[in-house]
């Protein structure tokens, strides 16, 4: 059992010590840590207590916490670009990971009002709508709904996505001419909590993406990142 003589509250301890083991390298970028049960008893301390400690600690940005996972060492946080529009696993390769991912829907369905609305077409036209889960060495960062205009990209449900991002392709076959981007800070819900590991309190980013091409609405894109993952940053010269 660990005892400190510290006037500190008990959490305190607890994340006192986790701070301390990283900082003296004992625990690395990436690391796992403890979890609540193992503190729990080697700090003769309630579940609660050591959960309230790593739940400040995630705040802090000190570790990251991954639903049904564990808690990790935080590592800096990767930036993404906001005015270039860069496929993910670009990104995720350029901040040193590993990319993969699953396809969760690859599919041509009829188009509802709202989705007429956002891409300029007729209601109830034909629209292509696929969903990916990006994932960085197994755990998930970007939940990604595109749809798509077939004009623009006829072929896209042949593709292998495994192999080549949507992004990737598109940026091959219809050349953006103009984009549009909303971002917002968002709680997400069941589904995709369960896809991007993350609790119903967690912040997450959103991104929703215009983008046009030959004068045509190429693209409605909905993304979503958790905060504690990944970061947006843009640069603009007005040379």
């Amino acid at each position: 059992m660990v005892k400190l003589d510290q006037p500190f509250a008990l959490y305190e301890r607890i994340k006192k010590s986790v701070v301390r083991d990283i900082e003296s390298g004992k625990l690395k970028s990436g690391d796992k840590i403890s979890s609540e049960t193992q503190l729990a008893r080697v700090f003769n301390a309630s579940r609660m207590t050591a959960n309230r400690a790593l739940k400040e600690l995630a705040e802090e940005n000190r570790i990251l916490r991954v639903q049904g996972v564990g808690s990790f060492v935080a590592k800096p946080k990767p930036e993404a670009s906001l005015l270039e529009i860069k496929s993910i696993a670009r990104e995720i390769n350029d901040w040193g990971g590993s990319h993969s991912c699953e396809i969760l829907l690859l599919t041509e369905e009829g188009m509802s009002r709202e989705i007429a609305v956002k891409m300029d077409l007729a209601e109830g036209g034909p629209i292509f709508h696929s969903i990916i889960l990006h994932l960085d060495r197994g755990v998930g960062v970007q939940y990604s709904e595109r749809y798509i205009n077939p004009a623009v990209a006829p072929l896209y449900l042949d593709q292998d996505f495994t192999k080549m991002t949507p992004s990737d392709y598109l940026l091959t076959v219809a050349p953006i001419h103009d984009a549009e981007h909303v971002i917002e800070a968002v709680r997400v819900g069941k589904i995709i909590q369960q896809y991007l590991k993350v609790r119903r309190e967690d912040p997450c980013l959103s991104l929703t993406r215009r983008t046009w091409s030959f004068e045509r609405v190429a693209t409605y894109s909905k993304i979503i990142s958790p905060g504690s993952r990944y970061k947006l940053k843009g640069r603009f010269n007005r040379g």
